[in-house]
């Protein structure tokens, strides 16, 4: 835990996967310790699979929080969390911060896929994703907030997402809700009075050439190619349930 000070806990998760030269992947940094424990699972073929397990509440009023995971040429990562991450009010005053940051190189892969956030009333969470990959990397992302516990108003959320591939930046988006957010958060135009929402990233070398057709996904989800190989998917739902349902199923469409 790199530290606890007046305005909150500090800590950062390092992961890095390279190739083993034996068919399968090593990863050669794996440190995270306080709210942010760290654990290797069972590979599945060249796969190696990481889990963020949270070691404690938070993040709470004031915590700045964030994991890096870094992918090196041909090696293959998957990162799950073994519980969701639930936004807390806490003694301490000030914005709490969750960022992560992802970097794949050429023909790495990596699969991002991590339990819901929960928005929990009192509140004020910003989280910040940012992902760096090479032309012929691949990737799967997915993200998922759920805006206060059942029958709770939500807290403070904003969230941005960014991804950048071979130097481009393809997508950079940002959502605010909850109490102190501009105006129509909830509305028709955004989230339509739903309490989950939730993005899809997917990368693929061979979407240059033959990119999905943009489509909807039900009454309240949406496929849309990005520039270059991606593909965006994002979803309402009433519930975490049913959005996960959703993403889901996306991801089995896109083959």
């Amino acid at each position: 835990m790199d530290g606890v000070s007046a305005t909150g806990v500090r800590a950062t998760a390092r992961i890095a996967a390279r190739e083993d030269g034996r068919g399968g992947t090593a990863l050669p940094v794996l440190a995270g310790d306080g709210p942010l424990a760290l654990r290797r699972t069972r590979a599945s073929g060249s796969e190696a699979r990481v889990m963020l397990v949270g070691a404690m509440s938070g993040p709470l009023g004031g915590d700045h929080f964030a994991v890096e995971a870094e992918v090196e040429r041909g090696a293959r990562l998957r990162v799950g969390s073994a519980a969701a991450t639930i936004a807390l009010p806490g003694q301490a005053k000030g914005e709490s911060r969750y960022e992560v940051r992802i970097d794949v190189a050429e023909g790495g892969e990596l699969h991002w896929l991590p339990e819901q956030l929960i928005s929990v009333r009192g509140s004020d969470l910003h989280v910040t994703t940012r992902v760096e990959l090479a032309a012929s990397a691949r990737l799967v992302l997915r993200e998922e907030q759920v805006l206060g516990r059942a029958g709770e108003e939500p807290g403070r959320l904003t969230s941005r997402l960014a991804l950048r591939i071979a130097g481009r930046t393809v997508l950079d988006q940002e959502l605010a809700c909850g109490p102190g957010a501009p105006g129509g958060w909830d509305g028709p135009a955004v989230l339509a009075g739903h309490r989950a929402v939730g993005q899809l990233v997917v990368v693929r070398p061979e979407f240059t050439h033959e990119p999905p057709a943009a489509r909807m996904l039900g009454e309240y989800a949406a496929l849309a190619p990005l520039a270059g190989p991606a593909v965006l998917v994002t979803a309402l739902a009433a519930d975490g349930l049913r959005l996960r349902k959703v993403l889901d199923e996306a991801l089995v469409a896109l083959g």
